[in-house]
């Protein structure tokens, strides 16, 4: 197909040029956080660095590294670089313990996201003659709003269907002609798996592409969705502390994903020591907000393992590509698309009465993730008959759904039921393939 952009004369921009441009909003930015953070400003302190000390992109690696603990530790507001009232919007993650990571959000700020979505959505075909259909979760969660913006941007007729009630999400693409669909592959797979349920075939819907992110998932299962739906799709990424998806997107090419440079600055660093390593190598991708104004994270340590490329593409655009990411340096979980964290498991079992021994197994069946928690019970706890145990298990589901956001099945296991190897459990056991 013909390569179209959202905002050509960026997203082809010489590199040096990029560059450039980079280095004079770098220096801007360390200035206004500075001025405006006094966390991060004593990060910098503790460092020895000032904003005299950065003249440019090259002198980034100087900066202090901001973790998700630090998001923790600064909940809520003490990570904000612009006053409330300049504030128009938050969003929110999970956090580790029941804290969440809350990212604000000026009205700049949502036209620079909105942007980037725009031009993921332009990547992947869309103009203002598309119907977009944009089945990411709305609310906290990032994914709809992010996508309903880009696809208002482009000037698509925009469906906010939100996600769930399949039946009705394929009534509306075949009556209304969606000719994109954005949200999660593993709800792409399982629309594709309906739609075949109730008797259409792929040509029997108008869809062209699909824009899927939020959670891991492998080649095979992007051939089965191209196949189920007869599309093209398209992986895009994000995360909230940076402002959503749109971070990247892919290309045509379908062979990793643009990031969009002009707003976001990639590192790959060794996970371990913090070095930053050449282009080429595999290892965990740090993140620069070069003009939020809200919530500018500086060296945002993401936790995802890939690979950072400039080779020229086919598309035109000129802005590095990252690869999937292949693993995380933290022991975060993606559930269907929900970050989990033991810690989060931990706390819950604790506030209800348990020891914090338990095992998280995750698989994937078809294309959906499924999650399961075994649990041991205290010797006091350990009952005999089956409908109390049921009803232990009940409670406990909810309580993990209320800080999780999704529902797991909990099984109540006997007493030191669960192998420890040297003492320990083995925590998760992850049978997903989720990727190449």
């Amino acid at each position: 197909m013909e390569q179209r952009y959202y905002q050509k004369d960026m997203e082809t921009m010489p590199v040096e040029e990029l560059k450039k441009l980079q280095s004079e909003k770098l220096v801007r930015q360390v200035q206004h956080v500075y001025d405006n953070v006094p966390y991060y400003r004593d990060l910098m302190d503790k460092k020895g660095v000032t904003p005299a000390d950065i003249h440019g992109i090259e002198d980034v690696h100087k900066l202090p590294f901001l973790t998700k603990a630090d998001l923790r530790d600064a909940y809520p507001y003490g990570l904000l670089a612009k006053p409330l009232k300049d504030c128009v919007r938050i969003h929110s993650t999970s956090g580790t313990t029941g804290r969440r990571v809350v990212a604000f959000y000026t009205q700049h700020d949502v036209d620079l996201w909105e942007d980037c979505c725009a031009r993921a959505i332009v990547a992947a075909g869309g103009s203002e003659e598309d119907v977009c259909q944009v089945a990411y979760g709305y609310g906290l969660f990032t994914g709809g709003s992010g996508l309903h913006g880009g696809s208002h941007k482009v000037g698509c007729l925009t469906l906010p269907m939100s996600s769930g009630n399949t039946e009705r999400q394929i009534q509306f693409m075949t009556d209304l002609g969606a000719t994109i669909l954005c949200c999660t592959p593993s709800y792409a797979a399982y629309i594709g798996e309906t739609l075949h349920e109730m008797g259409y075939k792929a040509e029997d819907i108008p869809l062209k592409a699909g824009i899927f992110g939020a959670e891991p998932w492998t080649q095979e299962m992007r051939r089965n969705i191209e196949e189920s739906l007869g599309i093209k799709a398209y992986d895009i990424y994000g995360l909230t502390e940076t402002s959503g998806p749109g971070v990247a997107f892919e290309c045509c090419e379908q062979s990793g994903m643009h990031i969009n440079e002009d707003h976001f600055y990639a590192e790959i660093i060794d996970p371990d020591t913090g070095e930053v390593l050449p282009e080429g190598s595999k290892g965990e991708l740090v993140f620069t907000a070069l003009d939020k104004e809200a919530f500018p994270l500086l060296r945002y340590r993401t936790r995802d393992i890939c690979v950072l490329t400039r080779k020229p593409c086919s598309c035109g655009r000129t802005h590095i590509k990252m690869s999937k990411p292949m693993g995380r340096s933290d022991d975060m979980m993606i559930i269907r698309g929900v970050n989990v964290f033991p810690s989060q498991i931990e706390t819950v079992l604790l506030q209800e009465g348990y020891q914090p021994n338990y095992q998280i197994v995750l698989d994937r069946v078809g294309n959906s993730d499924t999650f399961d928690v075994n649990v041991e019970m205290n010797a006091d706890q350990f009952s005999d008959t089956v409908s109390g145990v049921t009803s232990q298990e009940k409670k406990l589901a909810a309580a993990m759904k209320t800080m999780l956001g999704i529902n797991p099945a909990v099984h109540l296991v006997p007493p030191k039921s669960i192998t420890r190897s040297e003492g320990k459990a083995v925590r998760i056991i992850d049978k997903r393939k989720l990727h190449d």
